[in-house]
């Protein structure tokens, strides 16, 4: 007898069929997927096996990879390409960045298809990151992963000075006196505080690499009890006058300015934090599971990663990036059959051994294909625990205007040391307008 849901997915499928799902862009023109990603080498290295794996197992299926130098190239490939009347197929995004395109109906919604799947079961997956990618009680994208921040750290150089290696449940100013310990000169010496910036004493070893930036401070305010918004459903404006979030804001400043345990903008600017990391001069970095692929590369020391610290409760935030749809897209049907794959439990084993991803499907999440030991990070399971308490960042059109506004503002702050008042001040006169422009799902 068959099972309600393959009867389902079979009567779907027949519909489907039968209606064409938008009439002639669901029919293969007979040329390749173009799937529009952005990364590093390893990470586009990752998304060609999964492609590579994937034309094996579909002999005649073809997709192209369409890479993109950065978030920004993406964004205005897509968007561009949108406006053309010819955009990819497929794109990879963040939740954080695709509102705009989902404002604009832009994107094709994937329910009717879900469905009719007999490969994807929705309860497969983390609530968490299929949540983030609803628009409007619509399924808009599938996503691959559902990662949050962790701590980075270079298990070689704590073990050289002597220093006790992050562990869960440190606080906040476990962090700040870990990261102290290990700022360190070229002699071994360490060095406290930014007196010595001027000196022929200078760090040869920071303590902390951490970019000044909304979604690497938002967990540190939910943690200490506050918000960062005035409504996380549809918010307005920004809201770090609030004194936990007063508190957070500061704390990520003094890094820089009380404590001088984070490069400076110079020397940022000079060698980014992840390359640092991976050069052996950086003790931890504060970054989320893509930077894995970068750092298996690494053969100079051993390297782990440890959940975020506290203030009050354990909070995270999400990194969840997923696969889309333009509703403009000439290859639909192909297109879905390799989202299907690349979603579905197979794919996700294979993007989850290159280390790119905590997949979204549970089951794989705790497979052996993630939690390998053979593998660095070898406490992987860190960013599984972390998955109950991680929170989305508001998902409104103009959030990409937001971060780049709010950037800006909190790298003079942690750089040049504004005041926090004028950086409180700003950061909403800036972005309250940007807020007002915004939609929501």
């Amino acid at each position: 007898m068959m099972r309600p849901k393959a009867l389902l997915a079979l009567l779907l499928s027949t519909l489907l069929l039968a209606t064409g799902c938008g009439s002639g862009s669901d029919s293969s023109d007979g040329g390749p997927v173009r799937l529009l990603v952005f990364g590093a080498p390893e990470e586009l290295a990752a998304y060609r096996t999964l492609i590579g794996a994937y034309e094996k197992a579909r002999p005649g299926s073809r997709v192209q990879l369409i890479e993109a130098s950065d978030r920004k190239d993406l964004l205005a490939r897509l968007s561009t390409s949108v406006a053309g009347g010819a955009p990819p197929d497929l794109f990879l995004m963040n939740y954080r960045f695709y509102g705009q395109f989902a404002a604009k109906g832009v994107i094709e919604p994937l329910d009717e298809r879900i469905a009719a799947s007999q490969e994807l079961d929705p309860a497969d997956y983390y609530p968490v990151a299929m949540d983030a990618f609803t628009w409007d009680g619509k399924q808009l994208c599938l996503p691959q992963n559902v990662s949050s921040l962790a701590v980075y750290y270079n298990r070689t150089l704590f073990t050289k000075y002597g220093v006790p290696e992050p562990k869960a449940g440190w606080t906040w100013n476990d962090m700040v006196q870990t990261a102290t310990m290990m700022t360190r000169a070229a002699n071994g010496a360490v060095i406290k505080g930014t007196e010595s910036e001027g000196a022929a004493l200078r760090p040869a070893v920071h303590g902390l690499g951490v970019e000044p930036s909304i979604i690497r401070l938002a967990p540190f305010v939910w943690s200490a009890g506050g918000e960062i918004v005035d409504d996380p459903a549809k918010p307005t404006r920004l809201t770090l006058e609030g004194p936990a979030a007063r508190e957070a804001l500061k704390n990520l400043v003094d890094l820089r300015q009380a404590y001088g345990v984070t490069p400076t903008d110079e020397e940022v600017e000079a060698e980014d934090d992840e390359s640092r990391f991976a050069n052996g001069r950086l003790a931890m970095l504060m970054t989320s599971r893509r930077a894995t692929t970068n750092f298996r590369t690494v053969t100079g020391f051993e390297w782990d990663v440890a959940p975020l610290p506290v203030y009050g409760k354990s909070v995270g935030v999400l990194h969840s990036d997923a696969y889309c749809m333009p509703t403009g897209a000439k290859n639909k049907a192909a297109a879905w059959r390799f989202l299907e794959f690349a979603i579905a439990e197979e794919g996700q084993r294979i993007i989850a051994a290159t280390g790119r991803t905590v997949p979204s499907h549970v089951e794989v999440a705790n497979s052996p294909a993630f939690l390998d030991p053979t593998q660095p990070p070898r406490n992987a399971k860190v960013f599984l625990d972390a998955i109950p308490t991680v929170r989305a960042l508001p998902t409104v059109s103009t959030w990409p205007e937001i971060e780049d506004v709010s950037y800006g503002i909190l790298e003079n702050a942690m750089f040049r040391g504004d005041r926090l008042d004028d950086v409180i001040r700003q950061l909403d006169a800036d972005t309250r307008p940007i807020f007002a422009r915004g939609e929501h799902g």
